[in-house]
């Protein structure tokens, strides 16, 4: 498989998007039409996360993951479906009494955070390896708190993606492997760019690549108009990619994008690289992944 290139598309994301662009799914059947469409322009993951079909924000409603999965499992299409477990994890200070969150806050325990991936059980679920001030609000995650998500991700046999924002994520995911926490070869996704994380570049995902065990595997991605150059890096450094709508919202500049084209410019980037694109039954067999609801190609 050393020619071949895993591509996942994160089709809508959790943030303030859909005001900025029509193309940005909302419901149940926009999410799952879209990541439809993004495999068959060549994905082989789609990374999902709901969204209250009413507000067009973020919503942790299991009922509406549900729908999505379903109509995504059921469609002809072959694709590895990988469910958020971020949830809940934004805090923001209350000016009144710092100590208390305040309007934007939204925080959630592991048991919460897990609760769609333990009912769905997805091939695959993120798992966020750290805190990180995320624009001018905090993602939080404590250390045991994603210990105790990484037991009820590896309970339920679902394959987690160890999502790293910045270096000292790589450290922690690297300690929840050798705690025995993360069953098989571990599985990186280096998040690029985000307000204030790790940059995105060649230098950077470098670093991030040399510090992760010799049996791991690895994907990175960049934001906005770094996604199509962090494509191309992670290619030429021997990775795997993601684009999608939830990281950028741009074909080029001025031009809004939707899921499926911007698969396809990265397909394009990936081919001129001398690479081909991974089905979903080769990184199944590839990354190990237990796959209950799979189709045969």
């Amino acid at each position: 498989m050393k020619n071949k290139v895993i591509l996942s598309c994160a089709v809508t994301g959790a943030g303030e998007t859909t005001k900025k662009s029509p193309h940005v799914p909302v419901t149940p059947k926009e999410i799952a039409d879209s990541a439809i469409k993004a495999a068959r322009a060549g994905a082989t993951i789609a990374h999902v996360h709901a969204r209250d079909p009413k507000t067009g924000k973020l919503s942790h409603d299991v009922n509406l993951y549900k729908e999505i999965v379903e109509r995504i499992r059921e469609a002809e299409t072959d694709v590895i479906i990988n469910i958020t477990s971020g949830g809940g994890g934004d805090w923001v200070p209350s000016e009144e009494d710092p100590s208390r969150g305040g309007e934007g806050t939204d925080m959630q325990p592991p048991a919460e955070r897990h609760e769609p991936v333990g009912a769905l059980l997805p091939e695959m679920c993120t798992l966020d390896c750290g805190s990180v001030n995320f624009g001018n609000q905090l993602y939080v995650s404590p250390t045991d708190w994603l210990r105790d998500q990484a037991k009820l991700i590896q309970q339920s046999g679902v394959k987690p993606e160890l999502e790293c924002f910045d270096t000292g994520h790589v450290r922690f995911a690297n300690q929840l492997a050798q705690e025995g926490l993360i069953d098989g070869d571990p599985l990186f996704q280096f998040c690029l760019g985000i307000p204030w994380g790790a940059d995105a570049d060649a230098e950077t995902l470098a670093y991030m690549k040399s510090r992760i065990p010799e049996n791991a595997n690895w994907a990175a991605f960049g934001i906005g108009r770094m996604q199509m150059p962090m494509v191309a890096q992670s290619v030429l450094q021997g990775g795997n990619v993601r684009v999608g709508l939830e990281d950028n919202l741009y074909l080029k500049k001025g031009t809004l994008a939707t899921n499926e084209q911007l698969v396809d410019k990265a397909v394009g980037i990936v081919q001129s690289l001398g690479k081909e694109m991974m089905t979903p039954a080769e990184a199944r067999d590839y990354l190990n992944l237990r796959n209950p609801y799979g189709k045969a190609e």
